[in-house]
């Protein structure tokens, strides 16, 4: 039996540029894990009442590094504004052993993305 190495799909891109509806349907296709760090966030705000900085991001890495070594792929859904953000995601492959894409959602549509 022939064992392909789990890939992370780690998506960045501003808010309502279409990146988590893609995501969500490469998730299907793919039949990948998909952990949105903004559900992640809210989950966490709403148990525990306090401002949320990098706490879900670091509750992410966690899960996607439990997944990805178990043999499943996984898609993170996030803004992944700054070059930090994007070398910890890469780093969470690496260190699980996996493979990893780096996906960046632009709408160049500018008028477009102002209506979303």
């Amino acid at each position: 039996m022939s064992m392909m190495k789990p890939t992370l799909f780690i998506f960045s891109g501003l808010p309502g540029t279409g990146k988590s509806a893609i995501a969500k349907e490469l998730a299907k296709v793919v039949r990948a894990t998909y952990l949105r760090i903004d559900t992640i966030e809210q989950g966490i705000r709403d148990l525990c009442d306090f401002k949320v900085e990098g706490e879900g991001y670091r509750l992410a890495h966690k899960v996607a590094s439990d997944n990805l070594k178990l043999g499943n792929s996984v898609i993170a859904d996030s803004c992944n504004p700054i070059n930090l953000t994007r070398k910890e995601w890469n780093e969470v492959a690496i260190n699980a052993g996996a493979n990893f894409v780096n996906i960046e959602i632009i709408c160049s549509n500018k008028s477009e993305h102002r209506h979303r």
